[in-house]
């Protein structure tokens, strides 16, 4: 498999293959930086995986203009432009044209349906179950822990780099990432 900057400068020629790539590497991350971030308001109008299906072909329309400077700069383009969908939609859905009365909510299944095939019912019903435990320990966090933890563990950014995100010092950053991960883990 090529790395990413190949799969990057391949796919922003056309090379179906390369976009698929892409793709299939980064939408569990996407996904799940999109269900914390999304908060549950936008949640029940929108699948998670619409939301990040939304989010790549976004990525996909602008893949050409895009100058490759590393994995970290690659993921924060993704992740930033999960944000703007994100922020967009809350536009959308808080425009007064929308009523409220008239939303029908979404039930995110496509998540776990993929898995059907090899889940018996009780394990679909348990892995559910899961999901929603992590969720809501996640979204229990302040903004500040839920930023850390999703830049460290969903992004792949390096102390360094977050430090550099949140003007903050590389030590100041582990700490905040030791406890954020440590109140999580209690949550959960």
């Amino acid at each position: 498999m090529p790395d990413l900057p190949d799969l990057v400068a391949q796919a922003s020629r056309g090379d179906q293959n390369a976009v698929e790539s892409l793709i299939a590497a980064h939408l569990p991350a996407l996904r799940a930086f999109v269900r914390v971030k999304a908060g549950a308001l936008l949640l029940e109008r929108e699948s998670c995986s619409d939301l990040a299906q939304s989010v790549c072909r976004d990525l996909l329309e602008n893949l050409d203009r895009y100058q490759w400077q590393g994995d970290a700069e690659f993921r924060r383009w993704l992740f930033t432009t999960a944000m703007r969908k994100i922020a967009d939609r809350y536009e959308h859905w808080g425009a007064k044209r929308r009523r409220a009365d008239k939303v029908v909510p979404v039930d995110d299944e496509g998540v776990l349906e993929g898995f059907a095939a090899i889940y018996t019912p009780s394990q679909h019903a348990i892995a559910r179950e899961e999901l929603k435990r992590v969720e809501d320990a996640m979204t229990s966090l302040t903004p500040e822990k839920q930023d850390v933890i999703l830049m460290a563990k969903l992004m792949g950014l390096s102390h360094a780099e977050i430090a550099a995100q949140l003007g903050k010092s590389e030590g100041a950053v582990r700490t905040m990432l030791s406890r954020a991960l440590a109140e999580l883990s209690d949550r959960l």
